[in-house]
């Protein structure tokens, strides 16, 4: 049986194993990337028919971390940023019936119903409020604790509806909401801190990272294609089933069944390893079963995305970005994006798109309802949120079981173990989104470190 030999494996062609292969063959490293389907991308997944573009996974990212920038610099003029239509700014908010604009001032704020008179006087002494003491204090006690009640209700509770489709309940802010923390840890307040950071210098790199929403033209596959061409698809291995790893004294050795059967051989240097802890024991066997438990029980929240497509759109005029149902409103989604709203070119000129998502933590078994029984909810509710006056032309419905991974209270032994396996196992490294965040940016900033670190030699964390 042949062996080949490679420096770098890199196990699953996601965002983050596909940056990685990027940095790392940019800087002449020999680097091939094993993904077990017959496509590479992940979650990330553009189609386009019948007019419309619209996106089987995510939706949009944000420019919110210097790594992405970079990402951007370098991958032109392969990619082209979009940014929303002005038109878009605005997020909804439901409350009792109607929808509300999230406030972005001071103005609307006083003047919003979406929070309490007595939370609004309140937050004029956030500045003042101690800092917390408990460090595994979760979103939701933070947040009554500086904010008050109506802004956890209405503004932070359906914002992590839309981020980690999470219980603040249950999230961990320092795991979670790391920025957060750290604006009171390090400053005393959220108002404080954002102001005094405002005016700290940041490079030019760090100007550019303006927090806004993105997507590419033609769809965020862009991303994924221009990745894939710089790697080259010489380097890439799809349909790479029963991946597993073996350690040696001084290299690995990764062994994969091809779609004929047979079973493929590599040597390698280093493996980084990309997909979701569920798949960890299975992969790397030779790691205690403890450690592995760590990792693999973080819990996933269970997310549904159903697309409609209407080539005629009837209903309320879709000028915002989007709409978020905070969970005690006792709906069936938790919130729906207009993406033809916020890009050009998403749905014919007359028509709309609409992405709605239902699910998450509070509501898991929504994912075990028959497309029909989807249908039937997600009608009705456009019909009453959006007040619908016609059928859409097409509803795609996509189920992720394990969507977007908790940053729970056990997410602190999670990581420990993380860096456990690669202490003990030198040349292996564990990453994707079972640490360091779940977003696009997240992702590239920390699949750019890991490269350079890589590729400089760096000592590992």
């Amino acid at each position: 049986m042949k062996t080949n030999k490679i420096e770098y494996a890199v196990i699953g062609g996601g965002l983050t194993g596909l940056t990685i292969g990027y940095y790392l063959n940019k800087a002449n490293k020999n680097v091939h990337i094993f993904e077990k389907k017959n496509r590479v991308g992940g979650v990330i997944e553009t189609i386009i028919e019948n007019g419309f573009v619209y996106e089987a996974g995510p939706n949009t990212g944000v420019i919110g971390s210097p790594e992405l920038v970079s990402l951007f610099d370098d991958l032109k003029p392969l990619i082209e940023i979009e940014i929303p239509k002005s038109g878009a700014k605005n997020r909804w908010i439901w409350k009792k019936g109607k929808w509300n604009n999230l406030p972005t001032g001071l103005i609307s704020a006083l003047a919003t119903p979406l929070f309490s008179w007595y939370d609004k006087i309140r937050i004029l002494g956030e500045p003042f409020r101690k800092v917390g003491k408990n460090k595994d204090e979760s979103i939701a006690q933070m947040v009554r604790r500086r904010m008050g009640k109506s802004y956890l209700d209405y503004a932070v509770n359906p914002f992590i509806s839309g981020i980690y489709a999470g219980n603040p309940e249950m999230l961990i802010t320092r795991f979670a909401m790391p920025k957060l923390y750290n604006l009171e840890q390090n400053y005393g307040s959220f108002i404080k801190g954002a102001i005094k950071k405002a005016k700290e210098p940041k490079s030019d790199l760090e100007k550019r990272v303006s927090r806004e929403v993105f997507s590419i033209k033609g769809g965020l596959s862009q991303l994924i294609l221009a990745l894939s061409h710089e790697i080259g698809y010489e380097n890439i291995k799809m349909n790479c089933k029963n991946i597993a790893i073996e350690k040696k004294e001084a290299y690995f050795i990764l062994n994969y069944t091809d779609l004929e059967g047979k079973s493929i051989v590599f040597e390698v240097k280093n493996v980084i390893i990309t997909v979701s802890g569920s798949n960890l024991p299975s992969i790397i066997p030779f790691v205690s079963e403890q450690k592995l438990k760590n990792i693999t029980n973080a819990r996933y929240a269970r997310v549904i995305q159903v697309v409609l497509g209407y080539t005629h759109w009837k209903g309320l005029k879709l000028n915002a970005f989007g709409g978020l149902i905070p969970s005690h409103e006792n709906r069936n989604v938790l919130g729906i994006l207009f993406p033809s709203a916020i890009f050009p070119n998403r749905a014919p000129e007359t028509g709309a798109l609409l992405s709605v998502f239902m699910g998450g933590i509070n509501n898991p078994d929504l994912i075990l309802k028959s497309d029909e029984e989807i249908k039937v909810l997600i009608i009705s509710e456009i019909e009453e949120t959006l007040k619908s006056e016609n059928i859409p032309d097409f509803i795609k419905i996509f189920r992720y079981f394990n969507a977007i991974p908790q940053y729970e209270i056990s997410s602190a032994e999670r990581f420990t173990a993380i860096d456990e396996i690669q202490n003990e196992y030198k040349g292996l490294w564990i990453a994707g989104n079972l640490r360091d965040g779940i977003g696009m940016a997240d992702r590239v900033k920390q699949a750019k470190q890991l490269a350079d670190s890589l590729t400089k030699n760096i000592k590992k964390d």
